[in-house]
């Protein structure tokens, strides 16, 4: 491992002591952070600019959100596909859930170039392989990968597409590991899907480093990953290798966005879901939005086009 980076110099921008704060997304339009909370069902906005943060109630757990044209929000809930203003609030169902949603729900996902909403779902038992990736192209839902394919995951996450639109990630977290996919953009296909990275799954030893979560892509190429349970922030080369390392001052880090005016600030969620009293006490950070200034740039995320 050929390590050139560490960041220490974390801070907290939002005490929000969120139960699952996951999905940060940062809007240049607004110069606003929006994230979710999906345990405790709420949409959220900070501004970064006067430390305050609004909150919206949803029906079910909101799993992951991208910016959509003309406005607004698209967004993944446990039961389907939602249109969400937050101008006034409205929350406008775009199509229903396309799995059991009693042993499933909406997880990581994003937008790519050609306006397409990626939401992968977790199985809740985490016992095999049953979760897939699915599709939001223009109100209309498909399956992009999963199962079926034998490309099934425990828990979908970490999804992010390179530059050029040709390959996509995924990483499946309680199997430590990332994929990468060969994506194609015109078609919106996955092709063969192959190991970029494994972490290892050491979860009773004192030094466990965590296992991939949410993740993204900066303007250089490389992807950087949530470690849940690592109070770390990983940075891989565009071969897997681990290049560089964020330390959080609390463990259950769940995912990363670039946001600020250059897109160098890189925001990291974290949870308090899972912690005991006695864990909290030790972290009282934990669930709060952190944030760290890089020397690369991220990506302006691409819109859900209707």
């Amino acid at each position: 491992m050929t390590q050139t980076l560490e960041i220490n110099d974390v801070r907290l921008v939002l005490d929000a002591r969120a139960a699952l704060a996951e999905c940060p997304l940062w809007s240049p339009a607004e110069q606003k952070l929006y994230w979710v909370d999906i345990s405790g069902c709420t949409i959220n906005r900070f501004d970064p600019a006067t430390g305050s943060n609004e909150h919206w109630l949803m029906p079910c757990e909101p799993g992951c959100i991208g910016l959509a044209t003309g406005g607004g929000l698209i967004a993944a809930l446990r039961d389907g596909f939602y249109r969400f203003f937050p101008s006034d609030g409205r929350l406008e169902k775009v199509a229903d859930t396309p799995y059991d949603t009693t042993c499933m729900r909406f997880n990581d996902g994003r937008c790519d170039s050609a306006g397409r909403f990626w939401a992968g779902a977790m199985y809740e038992p985490r016992t095999t392989e049953r979760a897939a990736v699915y599709c939001l192209e223009r109100g209309k839902v498909r399956i992009g990968w999963g199962p079926d394919q034998e490309m099934g995951v425990k828990v979908s996450n970490g999804m992010a597409f390179t530059a050029d639109g040709r390959h996509v990630f995924q990483s499946d977290t309680p199997n430590h590991v990332i994929y990468r996919f060969a994506f194609d953009p015109d078609k919106g296909a996955v092709g063969e899907r192959r190991e970029f990275a494994r972490v290892p799954d050491n979860r009773t030893d004192v030094g466990y480093g965590g296992r991939p979560d949410g993740a993204a892509i900066d303007s250089a190429g490389n992807y950087w990953s949530a470690q849940y349970e690592g109070r770390r922030v990983l940075r891989f080369s565009a071969e897997g290798e681990i290049t560089g390392m964020v330390r959080v001052p609390t463990r259950r880090v769940t995912m990363v966005a670039f946001g600020g005016a250059d897109l160098r600030t890189l925001y990291i969620t974290t949870a308090r879901e899972g912690a005991t009293d006695a864990g909290l006490r030790g972290e009282p950070q934990a669930g709060g939005i952190f944030a760290c200034t890089l020397d690369v740039a991220g990506r302006v995320e691409p819109q859900y086009v209707d």
